[in-house]
């Protein structure tokens, strides 16, 4: 899924249903307008894994419109995508067409025991239950299988930035920083259990868009898609003209951040002694 332009249900709490289903309305304005993640991505994810992504099995789970999917693939990855909206899997499909798409999700995925080398979730893990998706994940990967987990995040070091965030915190009443991971603790909040042990890595990237293109990629954003027509639309009519004045050309280069978290199954499993 996308960037955390606006602010996202707090990461690691417990799923959301409304807003986790509110992207199935808005699948194709997310496809044309999502952004999507760079080449130094998938080549942390094999550094991170141990193996290249050519010839890997791949679940990627929670796949949108398959946007990482299609990086995934281009990669030489054999990918099977799990998508639990429907509005969203059959957008993949038109995008996708051979790609296989199951309906599903991290907390009960529909994939058999062992089957899969990586697991992904691009954008994604923070719909899941991890007290659930992680055993699922565990399950399904076979031994020595990596689980990857990433987000385009904000570079809020950027001060138009930072102001856009503040921004959408005073519409909607929120406090953006208590909606992200602090720095640091995004690790034991992937699974509280302690049970995965994740190596963390952070890449930046940037894309110029159009400014049309930009106010569409927030208002792809699940806080947006919930919140009444004129209320989102008074945000963006203002926003406009705040990005005039920074972008007059009407060019917007946003900056991302992609936190990347990976950890490996162990390739066996030790051995158990029973006292007699």
């Amino acid at each position: 899924m996308g960037a955390m332009t606006a602010p996202t249900p707090h990461p690691w709490t417990g799923l959301n249903t409304t807003r986790a289903r509110s992207f199935d309305a808005a699948a194709a304005e997310y496809a044309a307008n999502r952004p999507s993640y760079p080449p130094a991505l998938l080549d942390a994810i094999e550094e991170l894994a141990g193996r290249p992504l050519a010839g890997a099995r791949v679940a990627d789970v929670g796949a949108g419109t398959g946007i990482a999917t299609a990086l995934l693939r281009a990669r030489g990855a054999d990918v099977l995508a799990v998508e639990p909206g429907e509005g969203m899997a059959a957008q993949f499909r038109r995008t996708l067409p051979d790609v296989p798409v199951v309906r599903g999700d991290g907390n009960a995925l529909p994939l058999a025991t062992a089957s899969t080398d990586l697991i992904t979730y691009a954008q994604s893990w923070h719909w899941t239950d991890p007290a659930r998706a992680v055993p699922e994940a565990l399950r399904v990967l076979r031994p020595g299988g990596a689980l990857a987990l990433w987000w385009n995040t904000d570079a809020n070091d950027i001060p138009w930035i930072a102001e856009q965030s503040r921004r959408i915190a005073r519409h909607f009443d929120m406090d953006v920083s208590a909606e992200r991971p602090a720095a640091g603790t995004d690790t034991d909040l992937a699974d509280p259990s302690g049970r995965l042990h994740f190596h963390r890595r952070t890449i930046r990237w940037s894309r110029t868009v159009a400014l049309d293109t930009h106010l569409a990629n927030i208002a792809s954003h699940s806080i947006f898609l919930v919140s009444p027509a004129p209320h989102a639309s008074a945000f963006f009519d203002r926003e406009r003209a705040h990005l005039l004045r920074t972008f007059p050309e009407g060019a917007v280069t946003e900056t991302y951040d992609v936190r990347l978290l990976v950890a490996t199954k162990p390739a066996t499993t030790p051995a158990t002694t029973t006292e007699m």
